[in-house]
């Protein structure tokens, strides 16, 4: 887990712990009592790529640091029915009070890794690799994304701070390619920021040669080619930038892509169109 997720991942722990508890678990405080402890067990019902675990860990530590965790699957191994990742053991008021919360979190997680390891399955044996996008659930975006890559996925940038990314409507507002990647790199001129890569997406073969004859794009998006187009935008390119092929693509014709010989495919539905995959916490007497 990288160092500057974790501000991210400590707020949006926060709020799901003030959505869910608010001013009190009614249901255990009036059943239980306070000092009552227990053991519960996280079990998988469903064949998938298990994700979250860590953060399982963190939830568990914010709500009761003498929580004792004891795990016995990684994030990113593939699991199947029955198969237990962990174990936790501490204040039944707590373990019932994380019970959903690690739940939503670890579901939707495990279920955004197994439809990426579809997807890298599907290009093995190729260059091409897999990215998400910036098609994430609101809040969610970092776990969603580490999610892809415990699923065997790349990411594309975070967010809107750390790539430069000149769709169609920013070229569009600023006047065409050529006007839009010009004060992109002026940009990065002025505010000496040379980590700052610029990408431009296109639409036809003059807009191809527009950006190499303009210069300083690191990468090339091609925005709902064809596979035939996108074999003979590749020969234009040349390998003189990286490129990526977006729009349009499914698993099924997700290999065709690549064969064309682009460097990466970016596929929103890892993260907007995935099922949870299925899991419970459960007590043991």
């Amino acid at each position: 887990m990288k160092a500057e997720y974790l501000p991210f991942i400590n707020d949006l722990i926060e709020l799901a712990i003030k959505e869910d508890i608010g001013d009190g678990d009614h249901s255990s405080l009036s059943t239980i009592p306070a000092d009552a402890m227990g053991k519960m067990k996280l079990l998988c019902k469903e064949e998938g790529i298990i994700a979250g675990i860590e953060i399982a860990k963190i939830v568990f530590k914010r709500l009761d640091k003498d929580v004792v965790f004891e795990q016995l699957i990684e994030d990113g191994s593939k699991v199947k029915y029955g198969d237990i990742a962990f174990y936790v053991s501490g204040k039944i008021h707590t373990l019932l009070q994380s019970e959903r919360i690690i739940l939503n979190i670890m579901q939707r997680m495990s279920g955004v890794a197994t439809a990426t390891s579809v997807y890298v399955k599907e290009l093995e044996g190729l260059k091409t690799k897999v990215l998400d996008t910036r098609k994430t659930t609101p809040g969610m975006r970092v776990l969603e994304k580490m999610a892809v890559k415990l699923g065997g996925g790349d990411n594309h940038r975070m967010g809107l701070f750390d790539m430069m990314i000149l769709k169609d409507n920013h070229i569009d507002f600023a006047g065409g390619i050529t006007a839009a990647l010009t004060k992109a790199k002026q940009y990065i001129k002025d505010k000496n920021r040379p980590d700052i890569r610029i990408e431009v997406e296109v639409r036809s073969f003059d807009d191809i040669r527009e950006v190499l004859k303009v210069g300083g794009a690191s990468r090339i998006m091609l925005d709902n080619f064809t596979p035939e187009m996108t074999r003979e935008a590749v020969g234009i390119i040349g390998g003189a930038v990286e490129i990526e092929s977006s729009g349009g693509i499914t698993l099924k014709n997700l290999r065709e892509y690549a064969a064309c010989g682009v460097d990466f495919i970016s596929v929103g539905a890892l993260t907007h169109h995935i099922k949870s995959l299925d899991m419970s916490l459960k007590a043991i007497d």
